[in-house]
């Protein structure tokens, strides 16, 4: 397993958010999870990178416990695994450059030249070679987004977690989106870890899906598992939007649009 979630618990204050979250992410597979907003999905991921401490329960990123590891377990942990947050979360006084940079001159003794070597592969695979040198401020919303994909796989992790990667851009920049995070997969064979609350990218990318519901995992399975469920909860979330017939077709769909704005 790349990750492990055993009997997971967070609260803040007096509200509880999650509520004994137990869950798997094999390797090699992209894991979407979906839930409406206070659900707890979000919190979930925060836990699993290592940004909240949970109240009780345990995280394991290769079979490491992310809350019980020393400190040069967690700087080796860090170095295989990549985040994106929501809305990129790109530093505003670095150029896009050097915020994809800012990770192996973090974590590795690489010299100058060969970083930068880097940092134009990575940008050049998702479409932003030509923006290497701009400020965030001057890129669209799904052009940071892209940059912050590659800011997240500079050091070549072999997990990657995304945070809402297609909230809040517009349908076809939203199936771009997703049709860059299947090519990044197939390129890098990383394990993909997607929070998100859109039922077509969800239906687009998965391998499996996770629906959380009021802190506790409701169903864990592959999207045509889910999608035939009839847990009422389930068929309420599901039915707020369309939900793809055929997850193929629309994975042929998204993979056919240019990745250029």
């Amino acid at each position: 397993m790349a990750a492990a979630v055993r009997g997971l618990r967070k609260s803040y204050n007096e509200s509880t958010v999650l509520r004994g979250v137990d869950l798997d992410v094999r390797r090699g597979e992209t894991l979407v999870i979906l839930g409406g907003s206070g659900s707890g999905k979000s919190t979930l991921l925060r836990c699993m990178v290592g940004l909240e401490i949970p109240d009780a329960g345990s995280v394991e990123l290769f079979g490491v416990d992310v809350n019980r590891a020393e400190p040069h377990e967690l700087n080796a942990l860090r170095r295989r695994m990549g985040m994106a947050f929501q809305g990129g979360a790109l530093f505003g006084s670095m150029t896009v450059a050097q915020n994809v940079e800012l990770p192996l001159v973090e974590f590795t003794n690489l010299p100058p030249t060969t970083r930068r070597i880097v940092v134009r592969i990575k940008l050049g695979m998702v479409g932003l070679e030509d923006s290497m040198h701009k400020m965030p401020e001057e890129l669209s919303g799904g052009m940071q987004k892209r940059a912050a994909f590659a800011r997240a796989l500079a050091l070549d992790p072999e997990i990657v977690f995304f945070d809402e990667p297609s909230a809040g851009l517009d349908p076809v920049t939203a199936a771009g989106i997703d049709a860059l995070l299947l090519k990044l997969k197939q390129a890098f064979e990383v394990t993909l870890v997607v929070v998100t609350h859109e039922l077509q990218s969800a239906f687009a990318i998965a391998d499996r899906m996770v629906l959380i519901h009021e802190g506790r995992v409701l169903i864990a399975d592959e999207p045509g598992v889910v999608r035939q469920s009839r847990d009422p909860i389930v068929r309420r979330f599901l039915d707020r939007q369309a939900v793809p017939d055929d997850a193929l077709k629309f994975r042929r769909f998204i993979e056919d649009l240019e990745l250029s704005e």
